[in-house]
């Protein structure tokens, strides 16, 4: 995991060629890369989908089968990162030794933090004018709250790095050319850094020692008993528990020091059995019950992609927490309730596959054959259900209206558009009912971009495509109290429900509805209760405003009343839905728009224009900062007015200066703006007097 162009891909592939996995090593801009398998990848030279590849190596005379998911960097993919993070134990958290840790790496370790995922650091790019591994040492501590240990130094850097020194070993590397990097040797460490290396030789020691008391008596009597199993023994468990990450170093274009890189994943990061028992719900008793990583256990798995492969159709990524599943077999998806049967199971290498017969605890394998399965979908063994925590993805913030350019290809996009939906959950289609129009969301505008080239290259539609539109959200600003009675008579039974509800703004930190009950002595029956709280769910998609769904409220059932035979569930979600639409309107509703985290690097000459231009888009500057190549300027903006920045940007520094967009919150509409924003989106202002 890391920021845009850190390396990722670079390193995956040389992991590849060592392992004797790939017999050719690709490279990411000759578009020969293996795991950017996608046209759209070779042609652009970035990661769009990870891609998960298995390999084995050997280590302290240990056989290991390493699983990887080789992640995009940047934001607009940031729901691949998620996803790999939910389902997998450890993490290679890659920095550039010249750009050290880029607003997107701060992302990614975020979300690592939220799965408590170990990580080791590996500084990349070592060859590059301006690396500096110290310095991306002070990063990592200063901006990611953490604690690097150092385990390796370069030595040299830029076009003198020639290798590096292992701390533990105390012993220099150096990487033989001509075999392409898989021959290194043995060297004598450099006079010039025998020095740094002693320095910190001796903290990683120091630390060592201080890990246990036996290993401090030891340390304190003779500090050269401490071995080397010692130090790997201790710095494994700081990683496992989140205290340290150790930091490696290398150039992964240059061929130097990814070895020792997968030597460090078996070391420090840990093996499914090492990982804490996975825990979910049992649906049937509703008690919490856990899952060991053990093959005698009952089988669970959680689906974390869902893809459409060319040759075998629509193909479930998932990751087996326990027990063992053999291909042919059913298994019970948990949050649908239906079986299923699992035709066949394939290990996948990218994009190629390889079938298995079963998958063990611990194994990424790949389903081929079901009917309903998707992202975050629990799989388990029929007699023993548990259901574990779906993983959670960010909103969409930016839309744009599409329609095919031939009336033939109307349904054709209909149903493509749905495949593309389930495959990607930060990617939504619906139709805006006032136009008529399909209307396409997703993180960005490179997103919405890639998923338009593939529906001309997968499914050959060609769309015509209307200007970026942002995802606004509605909110109210007050507190109001409605009535709502609902009767119906048509012959036969009638339909009558009677609410009275208060809707108010929710807290900051609530997103979605926060339903609370307040009816006393069961006016209203438990089953219409929920009746109620699902109308006001369904009605929270369509704002009264303009149309935009509710970004939060908070709802109060005050009191109510039933009719023997005329009331029942449905009478009570449509009065909701109703009572919804008019206590909004006396709420004074107001638009929210997404507000964006910037980060700009820009040469000084061109500091004042960028901050100017900043200022005209509203933007909010928090900090300027120095850099080895410029200035940083970091801070808030609100997304409508960052459209097509990076052609302003280039226009303003002659190209030299480069942007980073990321999603921050959603913030209020300034009142003055409200108008002309929504005779921009919707073309007249509502009036609710």
């Amino acid at each position: 995991m890391a920021h845009i162009d850190a390396g990722k891909t670079t390193t995956t592939e040389r992991i590849l060629y060592y392992t004797g996995v790939s017999h050719k090593m690709g490279e990411v801009h000759d578009g020969t890369a293996v795991m950017d398998w996608m046209v759209q990848e070779q042609e652009r030279g970035i990661t769009i989908t990870s891609a998960a590849t298995s390999v084995f190596w050997k280590y302290d005379n240990e056989d290991f089968r390493i699983n990887i998911i080789d992640t995009p960097g940047h934001v607009d993919f940031t729901v691949e990162v998620e996803r790999s993070l939910r389902v997998l134990d450890g993490s290679i958290a890659i920095f550039c030794a010249v750009g050290g840790v880029e607003p997107q790496s701060e992302t990614v370790w975020r979300q690592a933090d939220k799965y408590k995922v170990p990580r080791i650091s590996y500084v990349n790019k070592m060859d590059r004018t301006g690396a500096d591994f110290f310095k991306v040492v002070e990063e990592i501590e200063d901006k990611l709250g953490t604690k690097p240990i150092p385990i390796q130094i370069p030595i040299g850097a830029e076009d003198d790095f020639e290798g590096i020194v292992d701390l533990i070993e105390n012993k220099a590397w150096a990487w033989d050319g001509d075999s392409l990097g898989a021959e290194y040797f043995e060297v004598d460490i450099p006079e010039e850094i025998a020095d740094t290396v002693q320095e910190y030789r001796n903290k990683l020691i120091e630390g060592t020692a201080e890990e246990s008391e036996e290993l401090l008596s030891r340390f304190l009597e003779n500090p050269e008993s401490i071995t080397s199993e010692d130090i790997i023994a201790a710095l494994r468990k700081a990683t496992l528990e989140l205290r340290i990450t150790p930091v490696l170093c290398g150039s992964s274009f240059k061929n130097k020091g990814v070895q020792p890189l997968v030597d460090a994943v078996t070391a420090f990061l840990p093996a499914p059995t090492e990982v804490v028992a996975i825990s979910g719900l049992n649906p049937y008793t509703e008690k919490e019950e856990e899952r060991h990583s053990d093959k005698e256990e009952p089988f669970s798995a959680l689906a974390f992609k869902i893809a459409t492969d060319p040759f075998v159709g629509r193909v479930a990524f998932f990751r087996v927490y326990s027990g063992q599943f053999e291909a042919g077999k059913q298994v019970l998806n948990v949050n649908t309730g239906k079986k299923e049967r699992i035709a066949r199971l394939l290990q996948m290498h990218a994009n190629k596959q390889k079938p298995l017969k079963k998958v063990e605890a611990g194994d990424i394998a790949v389903a081929v054959g079901f009917k309903e399965i998707r992202t975050g979908d629990t799989l388990t063994d029929l007699q023993h259900p548990i259901l574990l925590d779906a993983i959670n993805f960010p909103e969409p913030v930016i839309s744009v209206a599409v329609e095919p350019k031939t009336q033939d290809d109307v349904d054709k996009l209909t149903m493509a558009l749905a495949k593309l939906a389930e495959e990607d959950p930060t990617f939504t289609v619906k139709t805006d009912e006032e136009t008529g129009q399909t209307i396409i969301s997703g993180m960005g505008e490179l997103h919405l971009e890639v998923i338009t080239d593939r529906l001309r290259r997968e499914f050959n539609i060609e769309v015509n495509k209307g200007n970026p539109q942002v995802a606004y959200k509605e909110a109210i600003m007050e507190t109001a109290r409605y009535r709502e009675i609902y009767k119906k008579q048509s012959g036969g039974r009638g339909r009558f429900a009677d609410i009275t509800v208060e809707i108010s703004p929710a807290e900051e930190e609530v997103r979605g509805l926060e339903f609370i009950n307040s009816t006393k002595g069961g006016v209203i029956p438990k089953e219409f209760v929920s009746a109620v709280e699902k109308g006001f769910k369904q009605a929270m998609f369509n704002g009264v405003l303009a149309g935009f769904a509710m970004y939060s409220l908070r709802v109060r059932l005050l009191d109510g009343a039933t009719h023997p035979v005329d009331s029942d569930a449905l009478a009570f979600e449509v009065a909701a839905a109703q009572a919804y639409r008019e206590a909004c309107k006396k709420a004074k509703p107001t638009l929210l728009e997404p507000v964006m985290k910037f980060e700009i690097i820009t040469p000084d000459e061109y500091l004042g224009d960028v901050t100017s231009d900043m200022n005209k888009r509203r933007g909010q500057i928090e900090n300027v900062s120095s850099k080895i190549n410029g200035q940083v300027i970091r801070g808030k903006v609100p997304l409508s007015e960052m459209f097509g920045y990076v052609t302003a940007l280039r226009t303003l520094t002659s190209g030299r200066a480069s942007s980073n967009l990321e999603f921050s919150h959603y913030a209020r509409i300034p009142s003055d703006m409200l108008e002309d924003i929504l005779i921009k989106v919707r073309g007249y202002v509502p009036s609710f007097e």
